[in-house]
């Protein structure tokens, strides 16, 4: 392993590739990605949730196929179980406006300069719904049963964020669910376990969206998690 922060650590085969969008922050920081707590209140969650559910015009969510700017994209459940939904445009702009006013925290954590960022994606996870491991700008290029390099399909996408409007935990309130952690693969803490998180309703995760944080969220074994999906492009600096 390779430390890359204070108290997280990488697989050392990621440092020996030549990943294109190869981009970390600084390693002074205890962890490489952002959590950025209540970031919309819990009674606002509660009223994203309660719209949702009222909503019947889900899909179900697809996965990258091919492609460089436009992606196609494919139904396969055997990598991604969850359900797509527009948000309203109430809670859309009340998003937006919390995400402006931590949109300076979030630069200068990642030393960049967000610019475009995608429409938001509801996603819903109920019991059995998952997606298994993959990373946000790449697809991994395997042979011989080895990870061989990762081939950029998305590089617009610089910084993903993910907002959880219900909590992850083991008790069965209302708004909570079992299962479903976000798991980052190639990332480890000083006993090599890999980073879970398992964040409560309001909090925002926001990590790079490069190979390094390859993840996946568990299959949810109970409840419902609703999340708030965007990725953003940035300028470096």
């Amino acid at each position: 392993m390779v430390q890359i922060s204070n108290k997280v650590f990488c697989d050392k085969f990621l440092i020996d590739l030549d990943i294109e969008t190869k981009l970390l922050t600084n390693p002074y920081y205890d962890s490489p990605f952002l959590v950025i707590k209540n970031f919309l209140s819990e009674s606002r969650c509660s009223k994203i949730v309660e719209t949702v559910k009222k909503n019947q015009d889900a899909i179900d969510a697809k996965i990258r196929q091919k492609g460089e700017i436009l992606l196609d994209e494919a139904l396969d459940t055997t990598i991604r179980k969850t359900k797509l939904y527009d948000l309203d445009d109430k809670n859309a702009k009340i998003y937006e406006k919390s995400f402006l006013r931590h949109q300076k925290e979030i630069e200068d954590f990642f030393s960049v300069a967000l610019t475009t960022s995608t429409k938001i994606q509801t996603l819903e996870y109920t019991k059995g719904c998952f997606y298994k491991q993959h990373s946000d700008d790449s697809n991994v290029l395997v042979k011989d049963n080895v990870i061989i390099g990762f081939l950029p399909v998305a590089p617009q996408r610089k910084v993903t964020s993910v907002l959880f409007t219900t909590s992850c935990n083991e008790s069965n309130l209302i708004n909570s669910f079992s299962g479903g952690e976000l798991v980052f693969n190639y990332l480890y803490d000083e006993n090599g376990k890999n980073i879970t998180l398992k964040p409560q309703a309001g909090d925002m995760v926001l990590f790079l969206s490069n190979p390094y944080f390859t993840h996946e969220v568990l299959e949810v074994k109970s409840g419902y998690r609703l999340t708030l999906v965007q990725w953003h492009d940035a300028l470096v600096n």
